[in-house]
């Protein structure tokens, strides 16, 4: 079967609320502690975690993909939340797919602005960590616990995240 061609969108707080927050750091007023010499960005993001494990602070490095951008597995947490913030701060490719009774439906691909992460609702179907700059590196807070903490889904076909020229302007 051919892939299936999607284009991302830029990324909003109304087209994304379904499945989660952005994480905006110019959206927060910082708050100067340590003497003037720190700002602290409070309260980024409402965590949700089934209180029979706790939140674990992570580092992930993800590959570096490049576009079009080819997959066919998405995956998602039902115990928790799960945030993900790039330590270097450039733009990565968000896809999550609507629940259809435990599956998941057709996925809408997003590209985020620098300075932004992202909080998964617990439960949305999601892929998997896709900058296409940067490091790689991200600060991730989810749930640990002793139950199993992921689902994953094959497609039947595979979907191909177009580029959209209009918003991703990649370095070479």
């Amino acid at each position: 079967m051919a892939d299936v061609e999607i284009s991302p969108n830029e990324i909003s707080e109304v087209e994304f609320q379904e499945f989660g927050e952005i994480i905006q750091l110019n959206a927060v007023k910082p708050k100067l502690i340590n003497q003037g010499n720190c700002l602290r960005f409070n309260d980024l993001a409402k965590l949700d975690f089934n209180p029979e494990g706790r939140p674990g602070i992570s580092i992930f490095q993800s590959r570096i993909r490049s576009m079009p951008y080819k997959f066919d597995l998405v995956e998602r947490h039902p115990h928790g939340s799960q945030f993900f913030y790039p330590m270097d701060n450039e733009p990565f490719l968000v896809i999550v797919a609507p629940d259809l009774n435990g599956t998941p439906g057709i996925p809408k691909a997003y590209i985020t602005e620098p300075f932004q992460g992202i909080n998964f609702h617990r439960g949305t179907w999601h892929g998997v960590l896709t900058p296409f700059q940067g490091s790689g590196f991200f600060l991730v807070v989810d749930w640990l616990g002793s139950k199993v903490n992921l689902e994953e889904y094959v497609y039947s076909h595979c979907w191909s995240v177009q580029p959209n020229k209009e918003l991703l302007t990649l370095k070479d």
